[in-house]
């Protein structure tokens, strides 16, 4: 692993079990205690799990399957996946802080923890077979090499889907990053990264995955796109 690498890792995970994990935390709550720009970012992620889970409940004997939330934040994914009835879930993030809430929210809700697996650890060191893996608005936290990396090893670690969302690349993005009006204010308290699709792409295909599904969803400070893949058989 490169010096950068190394550094960035342990930015995203410092930030991620302090000030960010806070921040984040209220974000992906129902807390009011919230400005407008992050009122737009919750509304956007929202709506990017609500496509994950549409697209999910459409699969084949879905309570047969084994699901693996990569980067699961507080849980915003993890806990429709569980009112689903999928098979069993492995949790995972660099952020025990972010673990911990995913855990605590998880309880609350009374679900059994039998079919529950969680691990702190970044993309590149989880480990398992799944039927399906899923991480969502991850990659904005590193540059494109590092994140079609993580793309071909999440790969490798589905059977059958992989779904994945990101910060795309284009002109317009670049301009409104580049004079700080995409990631205003705190929100930039880590590197922010656009990403180009078809290195994304190019990355899954390698692994023999193909596209099945696109979407750009966006709210005012908020651009994400989605892409499900599928294995090639």
């Amino acid at each position: 692993m490169t010096s950068n690498k190394i550094i960035e890792k342990s930015e995203v995970r410092e930030y991620f079990n302090g000030t960010g994990f806070e921040r984040w935390n209220k974000i992906y709550s129902k807390s009011d205690e919230i400005n407008t720009v992050q009122k737009n970012i919750r509304k956007g992620h929202q709506k990017t799990v609500d496509d994950v889970v549409s697209y999910i409940k459409n699969y084949p004997e879905v309570a047969k399957k084994s699901f693996c939330d990569a980067g699961c934040g507080v849980g915003s994914l993890s806990i429709p996946l569980l009112k689903l009835g999928i098979k069993d879930l492995q949790v995972s993030d660099i952020s025990s802080e972010m673990i911990k809430e995913t855990k605590k929210r998880i309880n609350e809700l009374g679900f059994k923890q039998d079919k529950i697996k969680y691990e702190v650890c970044d993309l590149e060191k989880l480990k398992g077979l799944f039927d399906v893996v899923v991480c969502l608005d991850v990659f904005i936290h590193y540059p494109q090499p590092v994140a079609e990396e993580m793309v071909q090893h999440l790969c490798d670690l589905s059977k059958e889907k992989l779904i994945v969302s990101f910060a795309p690349y284009t002109p317009v993005l670049a301009v409104l990053k580049n004079i700080g009006k995409l990631f205003p204010g705190p929100s930039k308290t880590t590197r922010a990264y656009t990403l180009k699709e078809k290195g994304i792409i190019n990355a899954a295909k390698e692994r023999g995955f193909k596209v099945v599904k696109k979407k750009l969803n966006q709210a005012p400070f908020y651009f994400s796109k989605l892409i499900e893949f599928e294995k090639i058989k």
